[in-house]
């Protein structure tokens, strides 16, 4: 069975984190990761996508995968955004879910078919805090930045 990891991070980054992001994908694929999930919200998950790819070059068994909360727009309206990832999709089950609730859901869905988990949190709230939080619950295998 192939081995997941993903990552989860602020929307904002003010520091340069590319090296211990490299350094953090190396050690997921050391681990057996051939699989790579982001949300591709925000600055840390587009600095995610970048690394796997950087490493794709060396590791072409490496897969990276998009997963959306819900359908966007932007999909056809960037579509050069999109080009970075091996296939973007929503999960089932996404449906009926409360539009507030959605992303946690998507967060939650990332995490629980993931087998490593790489974080770059610096503040006690918002998303990536959260997603932290429901790992360590879960014991995941955690990689902080």
């Amino acid at each position: 069975m192939e081995k997941a990891c993903c990552g989860f991070g602020h929307r904002d980054i003010f520091e340069n984190i590319d090296k211990e992001l490299d350094e953090a994908i190396c050690y997921a694929i050391e681990q057996g990761c051939s699989i790579f999930y982001t949300g591709a919200m925000g600055e840390f998950d587009y600095k995610f996508s970048l690394a796997v790819n950087r490493q794709k070059k060396l590791s072409t068994h490496i897969k990276l995968f998009c997963v959306k909360p819900y359908l966007t727009s932007d999909i056809n309206k960037f579509p050069e955004r999109y080009e970075l990832y091996d296939e973007v999709f929503i999960p089932s089950g996404f449906e009926n879910c409360h539009y507030k609730q959605i992303i946690t859901k998507r967060n939650k869905w990332i995490i629980d078919n993931s087998d490593i988990a790489i974080f770059y949190v610096t503040r006690s709230f918002g998303g990536a805090f959260e997603a932290l939080k429901y790992a360590k619950k879960n014991n995941k295998n955690i990689k902080m930045l």
